[in-house]
């Protein structure tokens, strides 16, 4: 696992062992920035369930002035760091060891793009996807990583569904908020 583009180019990205983390695949990984690329530079990212942390150090890399790394897993959130270390990014990056709901509940920022990919059939995405919708700029970018199949339980007003891509076993859901 690389960053693909941007000024840490290349750099090896180092995941958790064993399969409490799911590391985004390249072809995916590669799927989505290109769906993103001219809304990256400038803007403040939030990975929530942030694994590797590598979706948001893509985004460091490509310009993202401000990137906030979530995740429960202290191994993770170890990882999180040393990655960002690697890759020169420390700087514009805070790591946060907490779980996505505890997060939610007490962030008071607001973020351009925001990453979702949750651990597969826990059933949370919907209950994270309404939170996260209340710190997303206006116009702001989710993307969410979910199981085969998976659509949102209810429309959130102001939210709308962009696309919906299959990547074998994963399916990347993009949402926008309305400007």
């Amino acid at each position: 696992m690389r960053v693909i583009s941007g000024s840490a180019r290349g750099t090896k990205l180092e995941s958790l062992e064993g399969l409490s983390t799911r590391p985004t695949i390249d072809r995916v990984k590669e799927g989505i920035f290109s769906s993103i690329q001219f809304v990256v530079p400038g803007a403040r990212i939030l990975d929530l369930f942030a694994g590797s942390g590598q979706m948001g150090i893509e985004c460091l890399s490509r310009g993202a002035t401000k990137g906030v790394f979530v995740d429960s897993n202290r191994d993770a959130v170890n990882v999180v760091i040393k990655n960002i270390k690697a890759c020169n990014l420390f700087d514009k990056a805070r790591v946060v060891n907490m779980t996505a709901q505890d997060y939610l509940g007490s962030c008071k920022d607001e973020f351009d793009i925001i990453f979702l990919d949750p651990p597969y059939n826990m059933g949370i995405l919907d209950e994270i996807l309404e939170k996260v919708y209340q710190i997303t700029a206006p116009g702001g970018i989710i993307i969410a990583e979910s199981e085969l199949g998976w659509k949102p339980a209810t429309e959130i007003d102001g939210l709308e569904m962009v696309k919906q891509y299959k990547y074998g076993k994963v399916f990347v859901t993009k949402f926008q908020k309305e400007s």
